[in-house]
């Protein structure tokens, strides 16, 4: 997941990320890596925060201001400093995790950036199927 994280950091160019697995109803974010403590160790409700609108809706969720977003819980928006977002699901055809890149700025991320994010879901995703394709006892080694 470090790999995932610094990777999604730099081509972003985003000021914090955050890696968010799927726990049945909730997401549980499992790794970030940011100008601020976010939200590691945290689980939400899948229906009430983007990661979760990013697994259940299978597509990428681009967020300029974060304050005008239905999608997202603005409390806890509010606590940060970050003020745009795109997250992006993992896995396919399913999701079970999201990538998320924050900004503390408003700002519009572009289609490139979303592409990027987008690609290296991609190859999380293939990664994923990799490890599950494996014996038990061969991921472990």
């Amino acid at each position: 997941m470090t790999v995932l994280r610094d990777t999604a950091r730099e081509i972003a160019g985003a000021d914090g990320i955050a890696v968010v697995l799927r726990e049945g109803e909730f997401c549980h974010y499992v790794a970030e890596d940011a100008i601020r403590p976010l939200w590691q160790g945290r689980r939400f409700r899948l229906k009430e925060c983007l990661s979760g609108w990013a697994i259940l809706n299978a597509r990428s969720a681009v967020v300029p201001n974060v304050d005008t977003d239905p999608r997202l819980p603005a409390a806890a928006y509010r606590a940060t400093s970050m003020r745009s977002v795109v997250m992006t699901p993992i896995g396919a055809p399913v999701p079970v995790a999201a990538l998320g890149a924050y900004w503390c700025a408003w700002v519009e991320p572009g289609a490139d950036t979303v592409q990027r994010l987008q690609a290296l879901a991609d190859l999380a995703t293939a990664a994923l199927d990799r490890l599950q394709a494996k014996p038990p006892e061969q991921i472990a080694s």
